[in-house]
C-alpha cells in the first residue's frame, strides 16, 4: 500500500489524538517522511476522526489481533512501516513487534522520566503525582520503547517550572505545549539521521 518513497510512520495512539494531530500536520509536506497510518485499541477513540479527516488510512487493533503473526503484523507489512510513534498509547507492546521494529519505536510521557512513569501512569494520574510531590519542576521525556512501561532508554527531555498555585489542568497545558513544539522535531531528527538503517532492517 506504500505509495510514496521515504520512510513511513505509523502512530499508536488510544484516546483524543492531540499529539497524533500535531505529528500529521507537521510531517504532512515532508519529503521523507509520511504518516502512513493511525492505530488505535479503542474503537470510540476520537484519534480516528481525526485520521479520517487528515486522510490517513486507520485500524483498530484489539486483544488477539496482537498475537504473534496475527492481524497487527500483516497491517504493519501492508502498509511498509518503518517507524512507529507512541503518542497516549496505553497498551504495552507485545515482544515480537518490540524484537521486530529495535530502536524504531518511541514514546512520548508528560513527566521527568524516570519519575512518575510505569503502569497506570497516563495523563492527569502523572500531573496529580508530580503536583503532590511537591517537586519544583516537571516536562517532557521521549523514550525508546522496550517490553516494560516506560523503562526504555530516554532520547529527550525539557523541563517546565511549576507554579505555586498549580492545578492539574494548569500544568497538562504546558506540558501540551512541550510535547507538541517537541515531539515532532525529535523524531525528525532520529528518523533523519539514521535513514538508512531505519529503512534498511524492515
Amino acid at each position: 500500500m506504500k505509495s510514496e518513497s521515504g520512510v513511513h510512520i505509523a502512530i499508536f495512539a488510544s484516546g483524543n489524538g492531540t499529539n497524533a494531530q500535531n505529528l500529521i500536520e507537521y510531517f504532512r509536506d515532508h519529503p521523507d517522511i509520511h504518516i502512513s497510518l493511525i492505530i488505535s485499541n479503542k474503537a470510540d477513540a476520537y484519534v480516528l476522526k481525526r485520521a479520517s479527516k487528515e486522510h490517513v488510512p486507520f485500524k483498530v487493533m484489539t486483544g488477539n489481533d496482537w498475537l504473534e503473526n496475527g492481524e497487527a503484523a500483516q497491517v504493519l507489512q501492508d502498509y511498509d512501516i518503518d517507524f512507529i510513534v507512541l503518542a497516549g498509547y496505553l497498551r504495552l507492546l507485545p515482544s515480537w513487534l518490540i524484537q521486530q521494529y529495535p530502536g524504531k519505536i518511541v514514546n512520548i510521557h508528560p513527566a521527568l522520566l524516570p519519575n512518575y512513569g510505569g503502569k497506570g501512569m497516563y495523563g492527569d494520574k502523572v500531573h496529580k503525582a508530580v503536583i503532590a510531590s511537591g517537586d519544583k519542576q516537571s516536562g517532557i521525556t521521549i523514550h525508546y520503547v522496550n517490553e516494560e512501561y516506560d523503562k526504555g532508554a530516554i532520547i529527550f527531555q525539557a523541563q517546565c517550572q511549576m507554579l505555586p498555585s498549580e492545578t492539574p489542568e494548569s500544568l497538562a497545558a504546558r506540558i501540551h505545549e512541550l510535547e507538541y513544539e517537541h515531539y515532532p522535531r525529535v523524531v525528525e531528527k532520529l528518523i533523519m539521521s539514521n535513514v538508512g538503517s531505519v529503512m534498511g532492517d524492515l
